[in-house]
């Protein structure tokens, strides 16, 4: 099959397209002058090819009741903590803490500016020296030809959770202006985990709702469905696939979506919206082939593709980011690749920002009104 060309010229499915420095959002939108809150942001809404301009805060005029938000409650960690190679200073970034007590990292150099780059050369046989007398040693890449994420044991045994506690930060890119402390990227439906797991980067589709915006979209007969999906790191250098990640779907949950879709024989009661690729990722994971969802928890390895479709999910609300490919490949299986390319470019034209404290974009079924 031949991939179709989108908004930044090249092919959606290699999705090399790169966004204008100036529309990265540089800092929170609470920060960006007195009075703002996080749902200040512009909201992209498109329904097929049809879109329309609105602020966040008109989201529950846009909603109905019955419909049912698929939220991810993990924490944001503070996942980038200072270390040492011999004499060279690195960062390390905690990605994913596996079920033999390894934990995924990226080892990477700072930059002299608050932020960090690709780190050249792999880390075989380096061991790191982080702070209160912790060791990590990586073992092996993540995934066969990858020399991004490894596999690195930690010493003592179980010290990474106090370690981030203590001594970690929130992982930033190069585009943010400077260092935020860890609550401004927390989302109001984080929860912590008893065992300390959370999300290496923020769920940031969900960073504009506030406490009274869930109050009121509560009070209009919406309704939310938690899950739970831990993402690791991402990269701006490389775009890969999505790696895998631990993630869990209550029963009620589970139940909630079904009702409201109708799945089984039952008469659908609303639309059941996604809030972040996470949310997908996980409800979707949870599904079978005839869309009804079951609690399920473990690690996902699924990438949802055109091609396969989307089964229990009817509309997403997510950030813009840059175009890459499992990430745009995901957007058009809930939507299309037209409407894609359309709700992109108009966020081009009309200098939407993009990245976690950037503006957001909800995908409808066409049909609705």
């Amino acid at each position: 099959m031949t991939p179709a060309t989108g908004v930044f010229g090249h092919a959606r499915s290699r999705g090399r397209g790169k966004v204008p420095a100036e529309l990265s959002a540089r800092v929170p939108a609470e920060q960006r002058g007195p009075g703002r809150d996080r749902d200040d942001v512009r909201l992209l809404v498109s329904r097929g090819t049809e879109v329309a301009h609105h602020g966040f805060r008109e989201l529950p005029g846009l909603l109905r009741a019955g419909d049912l938000l698929v939220v991810n409650t993990s924490p944001t960690l503070a996942a980038a903590v200072d270390g040492r190679v011999g004499h060279a200073r690195v960062v390390v970034h905690f990605s994913t803490r596996g079920d033999d007590g390894r934990w995924a990292v990226e080892l990477r150099d700072p930059d002299g500016s608050g932020t960090t780059r690709a780190r050249a050369g792999g880390p075989v046989g380096s061991e790191v020296r982080l702070a209160g007398g912790v060791r990590l040693v990586p073992e092996e890449p993540l995934s066969p030809g990858s020399g991004r994420l490894w596999w690195a044991r930690v010493s003592p045994a179980g010290a990474v959770p106090g370690l981030l506690r203590a001594y970690g930060r929130p992982i930033r890119y190069s585009y943010t202006e400077r260092d935020q402390p860890l609550s401004v990227y927390q989302t109001v439906f984080a929860l912590p985990s008893a065992d300390g797991a959370g999300s290496a980067e923020m769920p940031s589709a969900a960073r504009p709702f506030t406490q009274g915006m869930v109050a009121e979209l509560v009070s209009r007969g919406v309704q939310f469905a938690p899950i739970t999906l831990h993402t690791g790191v991402a990269s701006a250098e490389v775009h890969e696939p999505p790696y895998p990640e631990r993630f869990a779907v209550p029963g009620a949950s589970a139940r909630l979506i079904n009702a409201v879709r109708g799945t089984g024989g039952g008469r659908a009661s609303g639309r059941v919206i996604a809030v972040g690729t996470t949310a997908v990722r996980a409800v979707e994971s949870a599904a079978g082939a005839g869309g009804v969802v079951r609690a399920c928890a473990g690690w996902t390895d699924l990438v949802v593709t055109p091609e396969r479709g989307v089964r229990a999910v009817d509309g997403l609300l997510t950030g813009l980011h840059e175009p890459e490919a499992s990430h745009l490949l995901m957007l058009e299986a809930v939507a299309g690749g037209d409407a894609i390319d359309r709700g992109y470019g108009a966020a081009l034209e009309g200098r939407y920002l993009w990245h976690e404290f950037g503006d957001v974009h909800l995908l409808l079924p066409p049909d609705e009104s």
